[in-house]
């Protein structure tokens, strides 16, 4: 398995990242791509904060914890909410990520882009045959945003984060 990549597409409507997890999973049973995560915000306008949501499907040892996802999306989306009264604890959660290889411009980029009115999706790759996933992708209109993680950085996501899931009940 090749390194994993943590790329974020962000859509223009508020249901354009579910249309394209379905070319995703579709290309991922085609074998085009190796798909071991995914999550998806959709903010509808009108609405004060995004809906989020992880693709529960996934259980193999590539997919991330739902506490991975809940901090990441409360950082990027919750953050500014809450001001100065939690910095300290938001700045360390923000070096946690950093370590894994999420940094600080990239939580800021998100935040910026993903607003009412659109939608993003979170996926977490490897493997992919660039031109048959290009091809894909042709016609969808999104953004790219991408924070290639490192082996060493994608194994610390993944024991950072099994540890908190391993604390927490299933539901």
């Amino acid at each position: 398995m090749n390194i994993a990549t943590l790329t974020v597409l962000k859509f223009d409507t508020p249901g354009g990242a579910e249309h394209a997890l379905e070319v995703v999973e579709n290309l991922s049973k085609q074998e085009l791509i190796t798909l071991q995560d995914a999550a998806i915000v959709s903010w509808p306008m009108g609405k004060k904060k995004p809906k989020t949501k992880q693709l529960t499907s996934m259980t193999g040892v590539g997919a991330l914890s739902g506490a991975f996802w809940g901090m990441l999306f409360g950082l990027i989306f919750l953050v500014p909410i809450f001001g100065m009264v939690v910095g300290a604890a938001i700045g360390a959660l923000s070096a946690s990520f950093a370590d894994v290889g999420i940094s600080d411009d990239f939580i800021k980029s998100v935040r910026s882009k993903v607003t009412e009115g659109t939608s993003a999706l979170f996926l977490l790759t490897s493997d992919a045959v660039q031109d048959k996933v290009f091809e894909a992708a042709r016609g969808m209109k999104f953004e790219l945003i991408a924070s290639n993680l490192s082996k060493e950085e994608e194994d610390k996501l993944r024991e950072v984060f099994a540890e908190e899931e391993a604390a927490v009940p299933s539901q």
